[in-house]
């Protein structure tokens, strides 16, 4: 496998749009403001010093544990990209969605989980992603039965006009993991947060 072989198709060209911009015909996403700031860790990943495992084979992502903060979600279900480019996403605030377009979760590359921070005033399954920090362990629960598991080393917050595209979904040397949701400041004329969280996270053990 080369290192750009997983791209099975482009980036998302609307990122922006990612839970909560310019959906509004059919989707009042993040529909009420999240509360505090997201810390964003500088320097290298503070993840476990010890030898990475090897990438896994495909298969499809089932379940994600977040225990730092609260989060066991049900089915994952497929996301693909909208007919204007952009990225799907869940449908309510509960669900949690898997980028089709890119790797799954423990094969070489970036792996997009997505979820929203708030839904039609329901907290979101992805409401204190914010709150994430280094150290802090992603588990996702795989249909083949393996469980892969992340060690978040830094955690973003980006306006949505300058969402960093190529560092979340370029390529890594190994199996990554990104969590992406809305937050920042909401904006009460169009219904929307102005900003993406983002973790981000490494393969430390399976």
């Amino acid at each position: 496998m080369t290192k750009a072989s997983w791209r099975r198709w482009p980036f998302p060209l609307v990122i922006g749009t990612l839970l909560g911009v310019v959906l509004a015909a059919t989707l009042t996403a993040c529909a009420s403001p999240a509360v505090g700031t997201v810390a964003t860790p500088a320097g290298p990943s503070t993840a476990s010093s010890a030898a990475a495992p090897p990438p896994l084979t495909s298969a499809k992502p089932a379940t994600l544990e977040i225990p730092a903060i609260g989060v066991r979600t049900g089915e994952i279900i497929d996301l693909g990209l909208s007919g204007d480019g952009s990225l799907q996403v869940p449908q309510d605030a509960v669900t949690t969605g898997w980028f089709t377009g890119g790797p799954a979760p423990g094969e070489i590359g970036p792996a997009v989980l997505a979820g929203h921070v708030d839904y039609k005033k329901v907290p979101g399954i992805f409401v204190r992603l914010k709150d994430l920090k280094s150290g802090d362990e992603a588990r996702v629960h795989r249909k083949d039965g393996s469980t892969a598991v992340f060690t978040v080393y830094s955690v973003e917050k980006h306006a949505k006009a300058s969402f960093p595209t190529e560092k979340v979904y370029g390529d890594t040397a190994g199996p990554e993991l990104r969590l992406i949701t809305c937050g920042g400041d909401f904006d009460s004329s169009t219904g929307n947060y102005l900003d993406n969280v983002i973790a981000y996270a490494k393969l430390t053990h399976v």
